[in-house]
């Protein structure tokens, strides 16, 4: 395994230069009168924001601000069928000698960028609340290969014992890592997308409570978000779970193919968040310069198509767990679904919120991961010898 690699974006100016002719020859579609967002981003806005990633948006402003608030490093991890990956992650240490080591781990349509707001906050120190070492990788693309990479990463970092956070494919993978790696390295996790089944037949007493319990008004909110989310708002995965390939071509040719796409998630995925136009631009250009290209991050649902909710299901966590419940997330199934099968030791539940957590409201995030690993709370000390207070 080899060692790491300092790492600075450094996009050539000749890629910059081919997007801004891309999309000086953009071609629009009409549009509906009145139509709103009823059938995806509305004109008026794709048109404002192309002109603006054309003509205005200073990607060399962003990228210097993302190479002087993120350490960023590379190194190779072999993994078998693929090779030596070469993984690209943040890694922030706290000055806190016994600090506990973290794996945040993000999702789609997300990126490395989710822990921008989050890690000053996780790395500081204070007598009143624990402080982390901080790894946030980014995905390779390449289905149940992340567990793997994830955990060599943290190994290969000194991190023998470790705790994760992680949303969307972040819990999934995260999961799957407290099943394999649980109680020996993976100490404990969190998520802020806690995903759980129904009580079945097979489980006589839950079910029946499943049947003869009334919802709360919190979990009648979430069920109807999680409708919502099923019928309105995930034809995406399918597609990318079955024919990726298709959406490639458009992606890695169109800059406005790409911007549409991920426009729509990052507005109607958050809680009213409020997207500055060069924020959404910084998001979208992460995945249109990618070393992989912007096409390679739909492969991950293909390659676990089929098994998209089974992903860590083969053998249940038994490590303490923790869960944030924020009410604009996509899945939203009652908390006692998920303490069934999992060793639930905190909660939390927001007012505000949406799929985007970590970048969303960075604060309360971390202020529940605080919480779980604190002096009074569930899973203080978890990491032997690394309390995460100095």
């Amino acid at each position: 395994m080899s060692s790491e690699t300092p790492f600075q974006i450094n996009i050539p100016d000749e890629k910059l230069s081919i997007l801004r002719a891309k999309l000086e020859l953009a071609t629009f579609p009409d549009e509906l009168q009145d139509i709103g967002w009823k059938h995806g981003p509305p004109l008026a806005d794709m048109k404002r924001l192309a002109e603006r990633w054309r003509n205005g948006y200073d990607w060399r402003k962003y990228e210097k601000e993302l190479n002087q608030e993120l350490p960023m490093f590379t190194r190779d991890i072999d993994v078998d069928g693929f090779g030596a990956l070469n993984i690209h992650y943040v890694h922030k240490k706290s000055t806190v000698v016994d600090a506990i080591p973290l794996l945040f781990c993000h999702g789609w349509p997300g990126s490395f960028l989710e822990i921008r707001g989050m890690l000053p906050l996780l790395t500081s120190s204070s007598p009143k609340h624990p402080s982390f070492h901080v790894v946030a990788l980014s995905l390779p693309g390449f289905g149940f290969s992340e567990v793997i990479v994830a955990h060599k990463l943290m190994i290969a970092l000194g991190y023998n014992e470790y705790v994760t956070q992680g949303g969307d494919w972040g819990f999934l993978i995260t999961r799957r890592m407290a099943s394999k790696y649980g109680g020996k390295h993976h100490k404990a996790w969190h998520t802020n997308f806690p995903m759980a089944d129904p009580p079945s037949w097979k489980s006589p007493l839950s079910f029946l409570s499943y049947l003869i319990t009334p919802w709360s008004a919190e979990e009648k909110a979430g069920l109807e978000r999680t409708a919502w989310y099923r019928t309105k708002s995930s034809g995406y995965f399918v597609e990318q779970s079955t024919f990726p390939q298709t959406l490639a071509y458009s992606f890695t040719d169109s800059p406005v193919a790409l911007l549409a796409w991920f426009y729509e998630k990052l507005v109607i995925w958050t809680d009213d968040y409020k997207w500055t136009d060069d924020e959404a631009l910084t998001w979208i250009s992460i995945y249109w310069f990618s070393r992989a290209g912007p096409g390679a991050a739909h492969r991950i649902y293909f390659e676990v198509h089929g098994d998209f909710y089974n992903l860590g299901r083969t053998s249940y966590p038994t490590i303490p767990m923790g869960a944030s419940y924020f009410p604009k997330e996509l899945l939203l199934l009652p908390p006692a679904w998920l303490r069934r099968l999992n060793n639930v030791v905190i909660e939390s539940h927001h007012r505000t919120g949406g799929h985007f957590a970590a970048y969303e409201r960075p604060e309360a995030l971390v202020e529940d991961v605080r919480k779980m690993f604190a002096k009074e709370g569930p899973a203080f000390a978890i990491v032997p010898g690394r309390s995460g207070y100095a």
